[in-house]
This record gives C-alpha cells, structure tokens and sequence, in this order.
C-alpha cells in the first residue's frame, strides 16, 4: 500500500498537545478524493488538510473528517498556513489567498508579541433557527432541558459549515455534558448533518468573552473538536445578530477546550457591512510530530 507523510500541528495555541489537532498533507495534487478520505480516516484527526495547486488563487485547501469531506475549516485552515509559514514556503509574503470549497478567502500574517498569527476571513454567516424539542436536544448533550437559555435563540448558524448553537445558563454545566452524538440526526430535523454547539457567556478566563464546546455529526466518524474555528467564527456573528443589534462591530476571544484537557482559544473579530458580515478569526499554531499512513 502507498504511504504519505502528514504532519501534525496544534491550532489554537502555542503549546504542544493544546488547542486543537490537524493533520497537514503538503503538495496533494496527486491525491483523488478517494485517497484523500483514505488518508483522513487513518489520521483520524477531527479534520485532515490537503494542499494543492489552484488556478483561482495561491493554492487549494480540501478537509476532510475521518467520514467525509467538509467545505471549511478553522483550525485546519490555521494549522496548515503556520506550517507553510514557519517552513518558509510563502517567500515572506503577508498575505495569500486560498481556494475553498464556500470560495476564495483571503489569509493574512502577523507577528503578536512574538507568535505568529494566522488571520483568515470566512464565509459570510447564515442562520436557521431551530424549531425541534428542545427536551431532545438536552436529552442528546446528556442534560436536562432548564440547563439551556431559551432566552436567547437556539439556531443554526454557518460561516462555511453548519452547527446549532445551543445558549446554557452556566459555565459549571460544561463538565457535565455527555453527548450521545448518535441521538443528532433524529433532534436536528432541520438540519440532520449538522455538529452541535453548547456556548455560554460566562469564561474560565477573564480575558476571554464566550466559552464553548463543540460535539460532531455522526456521519464525521469523531466526537468532539477540541477547539472550533468555523463555530467560534459565527458566534461572533451570533452575537452582532441576536445579542447586540446596534453594534458595528465584534472583538473577542472564545476559549474552549478545557474539559478535555485541550485548552485554546481562537480570536473573532467581525464587522458589520450593511446587509451582511466579515467574519474574521485568528490564531496560532504550534508543530507537534511528522509521521507516515498507509492507505489503500
């Protein structure tokens, strides 16, 4: 059987075995979509990213879950471009632009007291709300239903991929959700594809605004993401759309992570442009191993 060389970087933070993992494959173009999903699957990683070339902007990025394909990924995104950063394959260039599957989006470089910041922009956000149980959807996260904030909506949102944002009254009820990520489909009638994503307004650390959790879809082949880009860029848009209507603008920082032992955080930074948002999210990385897979 072939073999590839993938290397594993931490997004999110700047330690080792924090924020959350993702596997790199470099130059991909000689990889199918078969191969790829091979490939992700024996990482098993929450998400795999492939690096090809691109005759709409510097190169392509595709991601994969040990299941599927998905149009977009955060912390994959970030992972990616501080390793071709650090290993000087962008000859000093400030910013690029990389094809998705949701588009073109722009990425940019910053140096932040002395770590190296990753900015990406993300598809302009969508919401759908959700009308199921909410008793089912707490029964699915192994809670009861007076732990979820029906004071504020409960909806799907995207900035590329789709989650349901669930408000939770307190930050103490995050170390007991126990999520039977199989129930998913059955709750999410709207949307039966789509990850869940328990939030609150209350944080381990001052200097962070939102704390977080992120469970997959069944059909991903994963459980849980330690630290979620895509999700913690629409929550600034969350925020903006049902939480503070009459600001232009969102800045803060989501942590998440912390009770599997993961902890990161991702910077989320959107504007309000007439009829419709710039999400932006940043973070850093850090490299942990390189290793090889074998894949039919």
């Amino acid at each position: 059987m072939p073999k590839r060389k993938v290397l594993h970087y931490d997004a999110f933070s700047s330690v080792a075995n924090m924020g959350n993992p993702a596997g790199v494959v470099l130059e991909a173009d000689d990889l199918d979509e078969k191969a790829m999903q091979a490939i992700a699957e024996k990482v098993g990683f929450n998400e795999t990213v492939f690096l090809t070339g691109s005759k709409k902007a510097d190169l392509r990025l595709r991601y994969f879950t040990p299941g599927h394909e998905i149009n977009l990924c955060g912390h994959a995104t970030i992972a990616s471009m501080y390793c071709l950063k650090t290993l000087g394959l962008l000859q000093n260039k400030d910013s690029i632009t990389i094809e998705t599957n949701v588009g073109n989006l722009p990425i940019s470089f910053a140096d932040r007291k002395g770590d190296l910041f990753i900015t990406m922009k993300q598809d302009h956000p969508r919401f759908i709300p959700y009308h199921g149980s909410v008793s089912a959807l707490a029964e699915c996260m192994g809670l009861s239903e007076e732990t979820i904030d029906i004071s504020k909506p409960i909806v799907y949102g995207s900035t590329g991929t789709w989650t349901l944002l669930i408000p939770i009254k307190g930050l103490d009820l995050f170390a007991r959700i126990c999520p039977n990520n199989q129930m998913f489909p059955e709750v999410l009638l709207e949307n039966q594809r789509s990850s869940i994503h328990p939030f609150c307004m209350e944080t381990m650390d001052k200097n962070a605004f939102m704390h977080a959790r992120h469970f997959s879809s069944p059909y991903s082949g994963t459980k849980e993401d330690a630290i979620t880009g895509t999700a913690s860029g629409v929550m600034g848009a969350y925020y903006l759309t049902y939480l503070n209507e009459n600001s232009e603008a969102a800045d803060f920082f989501v942590e998440q992570g912390q009770e599997i032992g993961r902890d990161g955080r991702v910077h989320v930074q959107v504007i309000r442009n007439e009829s419709k948002m710039d999400v932006y999210i940043s973070g850093t990385g850090v490299f942990v191993q390189e290793f090889e897979v074998q894949y039919p």
